[in-house]
């Protein structure tokens, strides 16, 4: 017998999509459920101008429907962002489970989300994120061709793209703020060691970088103590300690009215999505003289990995054009100099000139 589904999701005043805050034209939001597999799924297509929506899956123990919906608006915004930014073919979208990927992760949960994906007939294409594992997709994908990230459709788990990706980003950081991109000595807070986060942590470590790590996650922490010689701070502590930089690899939203005063750090370049509360947030970074690389610039190795990695396709043209982040962001950082405006802005712009006015009749 299946459990209760999240009998501790609040449903808050009724809000439609249309309505939300975060609402930006998307072109399509879809509630999806299956009673029988305890599911519950947000898929939200924010753009195809450029191609089919592609952007993972994320499982989460959201509080409040309202607080997934707020979450897979905006990282499917993110996602036609990233994926024009990185010149791939693709449109954005996100999806989101709202559950506890410890707790309430089965076949059967997993195989009911393929078949949902399935009935939007490529306009989405579905691929990992937090909460779901390459294994997760190779059963997401017995019941759909539009999952990608699997053995199947070329190099499995993109998240080891991702972090190279970041690697590479936090060098061009470091060499645009320090003038060079020798990480030898400098001190990284990174905050969370998933899949991502602690590949980053492994590069940097071998890169001669001094590590503080948080997560949520105990055993993660203690693995970095252990293996890479890093100090354990608390999650709300890592933002606030002395770094030269901090490396947000976690959840959205670090970056805040509240948290920006209390940075010490110099740079901020990490993995996570939507570092960026508000717009505002990037003028603020710019505002204290902190180097911030844009969240969908520097994190797009693993939707390159997904977007190239075609069966057949050389591992390292997929390498090369991840690495080639380092230049996006240096691109981004010289402009944002010139003229004097937050990287954030210069990123959005990049990218909106690349899909706005581009329209995919195949889609």
């Amino acid at each position: 017998m299946n459990a209760p589904l999240h009998s501790n999701i609040t449903i808050d005043t009724y809000m439609t999509p249309l309505e939300h805050p975060e609402f930006a034209g998307h072109e399509q939001v879809v509630f999806a459920t299956d009673e029988a597999a305890g599911l519950k799924a947000i898929i939200a297509v924010h753009n195809t101008n450029l191609g089919p929506a592609l952007g993972g899956c994320r499982m989460w123990n959201y509080a409040s429907t309202s607080e997934a919906l707020t979450d897979v608006l905006r990282l499917s915004k993110g996602m036609t962002y990233k994926n024009a930014l990185a010149n791939l073919p693709l449109g954005g979208g996100k999806s989101v489970i709202i559950a506890d990927a410890r707790r309430d992760k089965t076949p059967e949960l997993l195989r009911a989300f393929g078949r949902h994906i399935n009935r939007l007939s490529g306009s989405y294409v579905t691929a990992e994120d937090v909460g779901i594992s390459s294994d997760d997709m190779e059963i997401i994908c017995t019941q759909t061709q539009f999952a990608r990230g699997t053995e199947a459709t070329g190099f499995g788990d993109p998240s080891p793209y991702t972090a190279l990706g970041t690697f590479a980003g936090i060098k061009a950081a470091a060499k645009h703020k320090f003038g060079t991109d020798d990480l030898t000595g400098l001190t990284v807070s990174l905050k969370g060691l998933g899949h991502v986060g602690y590949d980053v942590a492994r590069q940097l470590h071998k890169a001669g970088a001094l590590l503080i790590v948080s997560d949520i996650y105990e055993p993660a922490v203690k693995r970095a103590v252990e293996e890479l010689g890093a100090t354990s701070v608390s999650t709300e502590e890592a933002h606030r300690v002395s770094a030269d930089i901090f490396a947000p690899c976690a959840l959205g939203g670090e970056l805040n009215a509240e948290t920006i005063p209390q940075l010490k750090a110099t740079v901020v370049a990490g993995a996570a999505n939507n570092q960026l509360e508000t717009p505002e947030d990037g003028v603020a970074l710019m505002k204290r003289g902190i180097l911030y690389a844009p969240d969908y610039a520097i994190n797009a190795g693993g939707v390159i990995s997904i977007a190239l990695g075609e069966p057949g396709t050389s591992d390292a043209i997929v390498r090369q054009k991840t690495l080639a982040i380092g230049d996006t962001l240096t691109q981004i950082f010289k402009r944002a100099d010139a003229e004097k405006r937050p990287t954030s802005i210069i990123a959005d712009e990049l990218a909106e000139e690349r899909f706005q006015h581009h329209h995919n009749p195949a889609v």
